[in-house]
């Protein structure tokens, strides 16, 4: 018969109380990191394994206590303005989707801006431990403001919506805009278009670590190079506050004379201003996809990504971790994608014998 190494094992070891190991081993932030740390190390090096019905019960115990205790998490934000984010339809769609699912798990939704005034991300972290928070979500956060966000890790369980700050590098959850991308591009292949060519601000690409571009570019390799339509970007205005500048006419004109695309794929406002100002019709003169639907209504082909759901995800991430006591910047973080959604429109017509496509499933992705 095999021996099964304890809890209380642990602790004659350790010399300590064995409700001391078990805070340790579920890494509960009360006690120093230090002593957590030496006494993983030990239950490791004796072999300590879980027993997998124990754990069982004792997270349906915490997740009874979650939903009887409406636990807070913290959603923080740092836009120009404390309710910026929320002209932004997808930041919007993260929070109220957010709000749904921590509802439904038994957490409360607690927003935290981080540029109220005299406010540092250090008296936050402490603003925080005070209220017994321990669930952080961070999210809608510009690029401009991209700096380390000293919370004091430790204390908290964290997840990170999109991408921004950089660091610390946190799991994140986003929309897969290289797999929204693919699957916009092939929809369009599909419904007869040879020539498609892709038009967005080089910010916009920068965004999201030029994940736009990768799913273009790798469809471009699946036809033949003299269908390929090089990628037009264009700078920001250094007066685009809100960030949704058309491309500039004149550049749109000479590129489009030049590559002679017959569909466009881009985010709406960033194109068809400008082709009505140039005299150009959509469909009659280009096909056009959007890659952030906002109108499910026929009048627009293009993907909807689905951002409730990942408000949604990040909560679900959120509340496995606080669960299971992870707390601190994770050793290997992680990326979860939220895939999008093709919907057929007015802009994106059938032509020359081309029959409805089969919904794109992208290719399993390492995270």
């Amino acid at each position: 018969m095999i021996s099964r190494i304890t809890q209380a094992d642990i602790a004659r070891k350790a010399g300590v109380h064995s409700t001391t190991v078990s805070m340790a081993l579920r890494n509960h932030p009360s006690l120093p990191l230090e002593t957590r740390q030496r006494i993983q190390a030990l239950a490791e090096s004796m072999g300590y394994r879980p027993d997998p019905n124990l754990r069982a019960l004792m997270l349906y115990r915490r997740q009874v206590h979650v939903g009887a205790s409406a636990v807070t998490l913290a959603y923080v934000t740092n836009f120009d303005t404390r309710w910026g984010w929320k002209n932004s339809t997808a930041h919007a769609q993260f929070y109220a989707g957010a709000c749904a699912k921590a509802e439904q798990l038994g957490y409360r939704l607690d927003h935290f801006w981080l540029g109220e005034p005299g406010l540092t991300a250090q008296r936050l972290s402490d603003i925080l431990s005070a209220r017994g928070i321990t669930g952080v979500i961070v999210a809608s956060q510009l690029p401009t403001a991209d700096q380390p966000l000293l919370f004091d890790w430790p204390r908290f369980s964290a997840i990170k919506i999109d991408f921004f700050p950089s660091q610390p590098e946190l799991s994140n959850v986003t929309n897969d805009q290289t797999a929204i991308m693919r699957l916009a591009v092939r929809q369009i292949h599909a419904a007869g278009y040879r020539r498609v060519g892709l038009v967005m601000p080089a910010w916009f690409d920068d965004f999201v670590r030029q994940a736009w571009s990768a799913g273009f570019l790798v469809e471009q390799q699946r036809i033949p190079v003299e269908d390929r339509v090089p990628i037009l970007f264009y700078p920001r205005p250094k007066d685009d506050i809100k960030g949704v500048a058309p491309v500039p006419a004149k550049t749109l004109a000479e590129w489009r004379e030049r590559f002679r695309p017959d569909a466009l794929v881009s985010w709406s406002p960033f194109v068809l201003p400008r082709l009505a100002e140039l005299g150009l019709s959509v469909p009659r003169d280009l096909g056009f996809a959007d890659i952030m639907l906002e109108r499910y209504d026929g009048a627009m082909a293009g993907v909807r990504q689905n951002c409730e759901r990942v408000g949604e995800l990040a909560v679900e991430i959120l509340a496995g971790q606080l669960q299971q006591h992870i707390f601190g910047i994770p050793r290997f973080p992680t990326a979860s994608f939220v895939e999008g959604t093709w919907i057929d429109g007015a802009t994106l017509p059938l032509r020359n014998g081309a029959r409805p496509a089969v919904p794109f499933v992208p290719e399993p992705q390492a995270v």
